[in-house]
């Protein structure tokens, strides 16, 4: 069994990525310090978990040994979270990916699959939004995961260390934490209703997402680990390929909804996937309204 390690894997990304490394046959080790909660239901019993933090140099060179593939998928999440607590998010996002890949070129690791994000691109003049674009963060978490994927690609280029950075657009699927200031939308609205208090709307609802099922990011992470003629730090966009207002994932919950202040976040967003599917092979499956109706069915709102 080759032996690979998710850092973040007690996620809610990481989650789902052990469970199907663990399916694939794989000897799967975590790293997590479990900032984000730590929900049994995110939790396998056949990985191998190791509670720390990813800025501490000796205990990945310990867990990094004898591995292929460092999946990293830990981070201190949220635009908004990033805004109020840039030091904190930038010693996390940017320090600790440094971290990460020093560590995983000292312990002979031959790929790093850096799990990066679309805020890179903020607003951007015409859509889709495509990997020659020239970024253009507009919050401290945008810019931190736009720099982890230059400290990957320079990893590749002084260090042979293979990397693939996967730009990740709206995530959203089971196990995401509904709870909090800067929870994900389509789990935050699904719990509301659940509660039958209304949905909160910031701004208009008018701007849109690419909402990205965990399955597709899933699958997209497994291909980046496997897919030959790449690892020089090329980065790919992972998105569902259709924008979606959060008026109209209100509209297709269903019930009260309530406007709050607006947020500072980029008008809109979606992927063009053309270079994920050229050079991965990987491509989206799983179409919006199948992922929210399974949602809703497993809460039984439907």
């Amino acid at each position: 069994m080759e032996r690979v390690v998710v850092t973040g894997g007690a996620g809610f990304v990481g989650s789902h990525l052990v469970r199907a490394l663990l399916e694939a046959g794989y000897e799967v080790h975590v790293i997590d310090n479990y900032s984000g909660g730590k929900f049994p239901d995110r939790l396998s019993n056949a990985a191998t978990y190791h509670e720390g933090d990813i800025r501490d140099s000796e205990l990945l060179k310990k867990v990094f040994q004898d591995t292929r593939y460092v999946f990293h998928t830990a981070a201190l999440p949220r635009v908004q979270f990033s805004i109020e607590f840039p030091e904190e998010t930038t010693s996390v996002n940017i320090g600790g990916t440094v971290c990460v890949l020093n560590s995983a070129h000292l312990a002979g690791v031959q790929r790093v699959i850096y799990s990066a994000s679309s805020s890179a691109y903020g607003d951007q003049d015409t859509l889709p939004l495509v990997e020659t674009m020239t970024p253009s963060p507009k919050s401290p978490y945008a810019l931190q995961k736009y720099v982890g994927e230059l400290e990957c690609k320079l990893f590749s280029e002084l260090h042979s260390l293979q990397t693939v950075s996967l730009r990740y657009f709206n995530v959203y699927g089971p196990h995401a934490d509904p709870n909090g200031p800067y929870a994900l939308v389509v789990a935050k609205f699904i719990e509301l209703k659940k509660q039958g208090k209304p949905m909160t709307i910031a701004g208009t609802g008018e701007h849109t997402r690419d909402y990205t099922h965990v399955s597709d990011i899933v699958s997209a992470n497994l291909r980046a680990a496997t897919s030959g003629g790449v690892g020089a730090g090329e980065v790919f966009n992972i998105g569902g390929g259709r924008q979606v207002s959060v008026k109209e994932i209100a509209q297709m919950i269903g019930g009260e909804v309530e406007y709050v202040e607006s947020r500072h976040e980029p008008a809109h967003t979606l992927a063009d996937t053309t270079a994920a599917q050229t050079q991965l092979g990987w491509k989206p499956v799983v179409p919006f309204e199948q992922g929210l109706t399974d949602l809703l069915k497993e809460a039984e709102l439907v």
